[in-house]
């Protein structure tokens, strides 16, 4: 009986372990077209940003100002790129999350996407996490 217990809880403990991976088996790897897509973030945050993609752009909200970026979108090895990332300059109560957004949007360089779920990565770190608007 303990024989099957320790069995058990070592193989929920080896699953619970995999599923927490999600999906970072799936960078590098082929994703499908997410242009002409609407994301918001997925982090609890006020004034959530937004990503829209177009074909070579990129544009949205940080959180209170609106952005604009162009884009490479290579689907056959989920890369991700942005350069030339502009935005308008209003100045809000709270710029933190914005900042924070727009300093790290530069470094993703892969992505993964489900059929409601954008995941944006600097190499195998999962950046930013959005939900299909």
């Amino acid at each position: 009986m303990k024989k099957l217990f320790l069995t058990t809880i070592v193989a929920l403990t080896v699953a619970s372990c995999t599923s927490r991976l999600g999906n970072t088996s799936k960078i590098g790897k082929h994703q499908a077209s997410v242009t002409g897509t609407q994301w918001v973030l997925a982090d609890d945050v006020a004034n959530k940003p937004t990503l829209l993609i177009e074909q070579n752009k990129i544009s949205g909200n940080a959180g209170c100002n609106n952005y604009f970026s162009e884009v490479t979108i290579d689907t056959s090895a989920g890369n991700f790129s942005t350069k030339n990332i502009g935005s308008t300059r209003k100045m809000c109560n709270n710029m933190t999350a914005e900042t924070s957004y727009l300093s790290v949007l530069p470094e993703v360089n892969k992505y993964v996407v489900t059929e409601t779920t954008l995941e944006l990565y600097k190499d195998n770190l999962l950046l930013l996490k959005f939900n299909k608007q």
